[in-house]
């Protein structure tokens, strides 16, 4: 009785350790995302007010050059009608100056300033000055400007960006095949309709996913994997007639341990999930290359070439 007595409790400990360590690997694991959808948010919302800043700036420079140009296009012709007038005035006072010292002068001379006078004055055309605008015809500049930008642009404000506590999809299954891995995933928000996945992957040993597929299919083959060598996997979602993708799914790690068989190429491209497309009536050209495994008499490969109409 002791010895089932004391492996029983080994048991529970045991059990109790594992939900300990799970418990703890979960408590990191949301802090960890916690803090990375933090950083997230700030640079986002940095990255937002730079660029709202810099187009503000820039509708301010578009305005304020309106405002130099009209100002220069309804000055000058105002400009050129007060010299035009200064001009008159002043010739006229210089004429009337002239005048008044022929008066003063000697008969002679009187005669020889006042024929000079007459001839000037004959030229004068007082009456053809240009005519000053009205007040209420001259431009008057102002800045029309409208407070409602501020309510939409608070709306979209309000409305931009969501925490969601889970991403809508996940991965499901990793099943490994010769130079390859399936990668199976499924949706974990009912809610959530998606209209395209997106899978990425990535060696362990890597900083840098890269992406596989993008597509609605909910499942691909990732070729080209290095045998016994760890791969993590991600997939996102896109929901019906939104832009921005959904928050990544849990990586997920996988590896095969098959040798990669010889390729087939369908018109050229290597058969994966995403065939070429093929049209009733078309020629398509299977290459299959063979290869030999392990020993053999014979070790040398060969093509194979089906054409089917």
């Amino acid at each position: 009785m002791n010895l089932i007595s004391y492996m029983i409790q080994l048991k529970v400990a045991v059990a109790l350790n594992y939900e300990l360590f799970q418990g703890e690997e979960n408590d990191a694991k949301i802090k960890e995302s916690a803090s990375q959808t933090r950083d997230v948010l700030k640079q986002h919302f940095n990255d937002l007010k730079g660029t709202l800043g810099k187009l503000l700036d820039e509708r301010l420079v578009t305005l304020l050059q309106e405002v130099d140009t009209i100002e220069q296009e309804t000055i000058k012709p105002l400009d050129d009608c007060q010299k035009l007038i200064e001009h008159g005035v002043n010739t006229a006072a210089d004429l009337v100056q002239e005048g008044e010292i022929a008066i003063l002068g000697g008969v002679g001379e009187q005669n020889e300033k006042l024929w000079s006078f007459t001839k000037k004055a004959s030229h004068i055309q007082l009456d053809s000055l240009p005519e000053v605008p009205l007040l209420v015809d001259v431009p008057c500049l102002s800045a029309q400007l409208d407070d409602s930008i501020l309510n939409i642009v608070k709306d979209h404000i309000f409305k931009h960006g969501t925490v969601a506590s889970r991403p809508p999809v996940q991965i499901e299954e990793l099943i490994e095949k010769p130079g390859g891995i399936i990668v199976r995933w499924c949706k974990v928000d009912d809610d959530f309709t998606a209209q395209d996945y997106r899978l990425q992957f990535r060696k362990c040993t890597s900083s840098h996913f890269e992406d596989a597929y993008v597509g609605s299919e909910t499942e691909f083959i990732v070729l080209h994997i290095d045998p016994n060598v760890d791969y993590q996997f991600r997939v996102c979602a896109r929901g019906d007639g939104r832009q921005e993708w959904s928050p990544w799914s849990v990586p997920q790690i996988g590896h095969s341990t098959l040798v990669p068989h010889g390729a087939v190429f369908v018109n050229g491209k290597e058969m994966t999930n995403q065939l070429p497309a093929v049209t009733s009536g078309s020629t398509v050209t299977f290459d299959i290359e063979a290869v030999t495994l392990g020993s053999s008499n014979n070790n040398e490969g060969g093509n194979i070439k089906l054409r089917e109409c």
